[in-house]
């Protein structure tokens, strides 16, 4: 199993937003979409602002792979669902910590969504 480099960590870390382009039925890319992502000890973890009627989570949950990029990597992904409530809930942390600047209207969602919670693991 391929696992995140220290470097790709943190520049994903680092990075504001994540490009997020899950594969179609038919193994194409759909258009890459702006999202935010969180670190979590070595993972990476992605949620739909939308819930589960977020277009890009739907299409991630049917084909599980897909590509992203942020920070300066690219990489194609694995998308595997997070339902380990103790996991969840410092994720529900790390957005807290990571996005707080933009408000509570934005990161409420975030944290109501976890559900969506998709970790990033690279192929």
């Amino acid at each position: 199993m391929t696992t995140w480099t220290n470097d790709e960590l943190s520049r994903i870390e680092n990075a504001d937003e994540l490009e997020i382009a899950p594969l179609r039925g038919n193994g194409t890319p759909r258009k890459p979409v702006p999202i935010w992502v969180v670190r979590e000890g070595d993972h990476l973890y992605v949620r739909s602002y939308r819930g589960s009627d977020g277009s890009w989570w739907r299409a991630a949950l049917a084909s599980h792979a897909g590509h992203v990029r942020a920070g300066g990597v690219d990489k194609e992904v694995t998308f595997v669902e997070e339902s380990d409530a103790c996991v969840n809930d410092r994720i529900d942390s790390a957005y807290r910590a990571k996005y707080s600047r933009y408000g509570g209207s934005y990161v409420a969602p975030m944290i109501a969504s976890r559900d969506t919670t998709l970790k990033l693991v690279p192929r």
